[in-house]
Order: structure tokens, then C-alpha cells, then sequence
């Protein structure tokens, strides 16, 4: 795979007016919100769960790729067509979650390091042969008395940029995500200063280990107070101090950054989206990798009548993707 070819998908993915759908929670992180709607956790329903979004008429429209979890990306429709077919069949880019989850970091209490390197180079090559063409990891920086710390900042650095270059090695786009945290009661003021050290670290990381940037992925949180600081920041000054520190720390020829939802209710993280497009113009697409905001909906819907729903919750997902997509233009309006 070249880099002109990662390229080319890199720019697919952030195509205008689109964005990516995550569907990549492990069994256990689907487990929890089928439990919260009264869901059994049964591979069937995971996979009559992952139809439903996937063949989610005209989604291509607005989703320009899904990132899918292991089980996931093995599995087919009842009718027995492999997800991998109905996507590429539909203009959606088949992804695929790699990482193996964040652990504690020995030595530093209430810091985590994502982990998942070992065999990632035969996996990746696994993957590509099932269609995937991008992969995603995710590394987890908690804001804290005291924390990051350098050592966790940069641990995480080096593994997201390691993951990076077996991706390009292997013919995937790497999506790197250096999530921060919302929980905490830091203010806005801090969130900016620890992402923006974060992101730098991350593309010095990724120089250093020679990854292709132009055949890279950023999936960023955005700039907000902490969930339990009792600050509320309106959608403007989360948009400008987002895209400021996004200037302040990302290369240009970054093909593109996508935006995690991170604990933000539907309406707030399309509504910051939208904010940022309307600041433009930027050096980047600025897009969205959305799970909950994206699913949560059509999962209610979905919960009351797993067999005569399946119609409607489809339709909120379009709804959602719609807006979203609309988000990545500057151009939502929000119905309030």
C-alpha cells in the first residue's frame, strides 16, 4: 500500500459532509448499555444490534466509515452477507478498534497506558484481509491532582505512534486518539493545557517513529471544563478554545480530525461540531467519530421491540448522521 493510497483513503474518510459511525465496543462496554435498556447481552443481539446501524438505508449519505469491534467485523446479516460487503456495497469504509484497553501504569497511580502492541502487526494483516481499511486506538489521559504526569503523556505517545506505523506497514490508516478525559472538576483552562501538551507529544511521537501524516487520522476530544466542576462553557468558547489549541499543537497537513463524542450529550457534541465549521475556514476537515451520540436513540427505540423496531431506530440513526454531516459543514440548524 502506498502513501498516495492511505492518502486517498484518509481524505475518503473525511469526505465533506461526512463522518464516521463507532460501533466498536468490546462485549463487555455493550453489555453495560444493553443492560440500561433491558437487553440481553447474546451474540445475536450484538449482531441484530450491529445490523440494524449498518444497513441503516442511505447511510453512506452522512457516513463515510464505521469502526467495528473484532467480533464485529466476523459477523454477516441474517440473510448471511458479511458487514465488510453491505459497507463497501454502500460507500461506508470498513474500520476496525485494535487497541486492547487502558491498564494501570506501574508506578503511577490514576494513570492508565493503552496496551494491545504485542501481535498487532499479524492482527492488522488479519484485518486488511477482512476489509478493514483504517484501524483506531485509543489512549485515555485522566486530568487529576497531579496529573498527567510527563511519563503518562508520553507512554501513551510512543504506543499510539508504534500502533501508527505497523497501520501504514500493513496498508490501514492509522486513527490515533489521545482521549482527555472530561471527568474531574479541572475548568476549561486546564483541559486546554493538558491537550495541547498531549497533542504535541503525539505528532513529535509520530515524527519520530516515521509515520505518513498525510495517510493519518486524528480523533480528538474537544476543549471542555470537567463534568464535575460545576462550569458550564457555551458552545462558542468550547469551539474557539478548541480549534485554537487544535492550531496551536497539529500539523496542517493532517488530512483531516475527527471529533470523539466523550460523554457529551447528542445535541452538545453536534452543536460544538457545527461551531467549529463555522469558524472556518480550518487547515483541516473538522468531522466526527461519534458512537453513543450517534446510537443511543435508536438503542431506546430498538429496546421496546428488538423484532418491529428496527425501522424507526434506523431512522434515528439517519437523523443523527444527517445532522451530524450537516455539523461538518457549518450548516445545522438545531431544532430548539
Amino acid at each position: 500500500m502506498s502513501i498516495e493510497q492511505l492518502a486517498e483513503t484518509a481524505l475518503a474518510m473525511v469526505a465533506p459532509g461526512k463522518g464516521i459511525i463507532a460501533i466498536d465496543e468490546s462485549n463487555n462496554t455493550i453489555k453495560k448499555r444493553f443492560d440500561g435498556v433491558g437487553i440481553e447481552n447474546s451474540e445475536e443481539n450484538r449482531r441484530a444490534y450491529r445490523e440494524l446501524l449498518l444497513t441503516t438505508p442511505k447511510l453512506g449519505d452522512y457516513i463515510s466509515g464505521a469502526i467495528l469491534y473484532d467480533e464485529t467485523i466476523r459477523q454477516s446479516t441474517k440473510a448471511g452477507v458479511p458487514f465488510t460487503k453491505v459497507m463497501a456495497d454502500n460507500g461506508v469504509i470498513p474500520g476496525i478498534k485494535v487497541d486492547k484497553g487502558p491498564f494501570a501504569l506501574a508506578g503511577f497511580p490514576g494513570e492508565t497506558v493503552t496496551e494491545g502492541l504485542d501481535g498487532l502487526r499479524a492482527r492488522l494483516e488479519e484485518y486488511y484481509k477482512l476489509g478493514a481499511r483504517f484501524a483506531k486506538w485509543r489512549a485515555v489521559i485522566n486530568i487529576g491532582e497531579d496529573i498527567p504526569s510527563g511519563t503518562c503523556i508520553e507512554a501513551n505517545a510512543h504506543a499510539l505512534a508504534r500502533y501508527a506505523a505497523l497501520c501504514q506497514e500493513q496498508g490501514l490508516v492509522p486513527m490515533v486518539e489521545p482521549e482527555v478525559l472530561m471527568d474531574g472538576n479541572h475548568d476549561i483552562e486546564t483541559c486546554y493545557e493538558v491537550t495541547e501538551v498531549t497533542l504535541r507529544a503525539l505528532f513529535d511521537a509520530l515524527y519520530q517513529q516515521n509515520v505518513a501524516l498525510e495517510g493519518t487520522i486524528l480523533k480528538a476530544s474537544m476543549v471542555l471544563p470537567g463534568s464535575d466542576s460545576g462550569e458550564k462553557a457555551s458552545v462558542d468558547e468550547v469551539a474557539e478554545a478548541t480549534l485554537m489549541c487544535l492550531k496551536s499543537a497539529v500539523p496542517a497537513i493532517l488530512p483531516g480530525i475527527v471529533f470523539l463524542s466523550g460523554g457529551q450529550s447528542d445535541e452538545d457534541a453536534t452543536a460544538h461540531l457545527d461551531a467549529m465549521n463555522r469558524l472556518g475556514p480550518n487547515p483541516w476537515p473538522l468531522s466526527f467519530s461519534y458512537g453513543r451520540a450517534m446510537q443511543s436513540a435508536a438503542l431506546q427505540l430498538w429496546s421496546k421491540d428488538l423484532a418491529g423496531n428496527v425501522a424507526k431506530a434506523q431512522e434515528t440513526v439517519y437523523a443523527r448522521a444527517k445532522d451530524n454531516g450537516l455539523a461538518a459543514l457549518g450548516k445545522w440548524k438545531s431544532a430548539a
